[in-house]
């Protein structure tokens, strides 16, 4: 890595300042998610639960999220997801970790495991690796908790999110798509993603956890949309 450093050094993604993927001046402007938010999906500017969990009764405990998915932050998860930028996934972990250690309830300690949320093998292969496992690994190194991978896995290649509109559609293209270990059962799981949009993704991975016995479930994802 020193000798690529070298060769290729790295340029904030805000203002082009070599050194990191975001400089430390840049993150202290990241648009952060303020309250109030929906205490369930952390739709921005809610108070309480918004009118779709209110109806859906998710069976998530809560999603939370440090930033907002603008600025320097859309560009380097843009990067790490798109275009190969594996150097924005140590940076980008510890922002989240830093956030996930703050985290209203309390987590527990005993049992806590972090689990990202898993591509399709076939969209792994085309990609060549999970960015939310490169996260979750990150943020699994701060937190000092164990990283699981082997508990969730995605069983349907369905649409990409970002290519499907409204929420309701977003929830039926994921409806079914995860399946979970039975050694979910007990756990405190923390689980990572990038973006959270509607949310709909993380619910569906919480469900299948749930059904395997997890005891909660808390999504901690980088950033939220607006």
């Amino acid at each position: 890595h020193t000798a690529l450093d070298l060769l290729f050094p790295i340029h904030c993604v805000g203002c082009g300042k070599e050194g990191d993927v975001i400089c430390v001046s840049c993150v202290a402007e990241l648009k952060v998610l303020e309250t109030p938010y929906c205490d369930t999906c952390a739709e921005p500017n809610i108070n309480g639960q918004c009118q779709y969990c209110l109806e859906h009764s998710p069976s998530i405990d809560g999603i939370r999220s440090p930033y907002l998915i603008e600025g320097p932050v859309r560009e380097a998860v843009h990067r790490l997801k798109y275009r190969g930028w594996r150097a924005a996934a140590p940076l980008l972990g510890e922002l989240l970790a830093s956030y996930t250690q703050q985290l209203k309830p309390p987590l527990p300690t005993s049992n806590t495991v972090v689990v990202p949320v898993p591509l399709h093998p076939h969209r792994l292969r085309s990609r060549g690796y999970n960015q939310s496992y490169l996260l979750a690994k990150e943020a699994g190194k701060l937190l000092v908790l164990p990283v699981r991978e082997d508990l969730l896995k995605r069983v349907n290649d369905s649409s990409p999110q970002v290519e499907v509109r409204t929420r309701e559609q977003r929830r039926s293209n994921v409806a079914g798509n995860f399946t979970s270990s039975p050694e979910a059962s007990g756990m405190s799981i923390i689980l990572v993603d990038d973006v959270a949009t509607t949310g709909s993704t993380l619910l569906a991975c919480s469900a299948a956890l749930k059904d395997s016995g997890a005891d909660s479930v808390w999504g901690s994802v980088l950033a939220r949309e607006s």
